[in-house]
């Protein structure tokens, strides 16, 4: 869990009496609204492009069609993905971010620096453990 001193916002932000039960509440917010196998690695995917159904599927071995579906209408509800109906026989679906999800993109920064050094952590742990 993050610090809460690194994510608390200043009062005129949010006015509420207690910052670390905001904090709590923003985390709280965020990992609802992202909770879920797949919608990171949606969003992830749809960063910077317009993708077809069948491309999601595709792009995330092992996701039904069921579950895709749901995962896709969550994130459009909760504004972060756009869904454009082009009229065509048949007609042709196309998936985006939108604005609001595209503010997602420090938060994917983050992740990445993250995970680089959690994985060179690793790697460095194996090798000194190999090395005894």
């Amino acid at each position: 869990m993050p610090h809460k001193k690194l994510i608390a916002k200043t009062e005129e932000q949010l006015p509420v009496s207690d910052p670390d039960e905001e904090c709590d509440m923003n985390i709280g917010e965020t990992l609802l609204v992202l909770s879920g196998k797949w919608k990171l690695s949606l969003l992830y995917e749809l960063g910077g492009q317009t993708l077809r159904f069948n491309d999601l599927q595709r792009a995330l071995p092992g996701i039904s069609k069921k579950m895709l579906t749901k995962q896709l209408r969550d994130l459009e509800e909760e504004g972060l993905v756009v869904r454009n109906v082009i009229p065509d026989n048949p007609p042709k679906v196309e998936y985006s971010l939108s604005s609001y999800g595209e503010t997602l993109g420090p938060l994917f920064d983050v992740m990445f620096d993250w995970g680089a050094n959690h994985r060179k952590r690793k790697s460095e742990r194996l090798f000194k453990k190999l090395s005894e």
